[in-house]
């Protein structure tokens, strides 16, 4: 019988993420990609910085998890943003700045598509 270690899920405060991305970015720096992936030693080594520098034990499949979903995130930010004039991002607020021209039209084209 093999008995299968259980992971607690993995949460997320933006320090987390602060921490996971500057590990990505010091390991795509010293060469750790193939292509356009992180290697087995680049993801090695990024696991073993995230976890040194958070105290945390987060395990591989935590990581590219949380990897996959970033990507997906700024695909989606990006979509959302696209090409278009008039906006822009509101630090102090943490939101999309627009004008109110652009999220009429934008609240046109999401009623017509659903």
């Amino acid at each position: 019988m093999v008995i299968k270690k259980t992971t607690q899920q993995a949460t997320w405060p933006m320090p987390l993420v602060m921490v996971f991305c500057d590990a990505i970015i010091k390991e795509i720096a010293s060469g750790g990609l193939v292509n356009t992936h992180l290697s087995k030693e680049g993801w090695k080594n990024v696991v073993e910085a995230f976890n040194t520098s958070t105290g945390k034990d987060y395990d591989y499949h935590q990581l590219k998890n949380k990897w996959d979903q970033l990507k997906k995130d700024y695909s989606l930010w990006m979509d959302l943003i696209g090409n278009d004039t008039g906006l822009g991002w509101s630090y102090t607020k943490q939101t999309i700045d627009a004008t109110d021209e652009w999220w009429k039209k934008k609240f046109r084209f999401v009623y017509i598509i659903c």
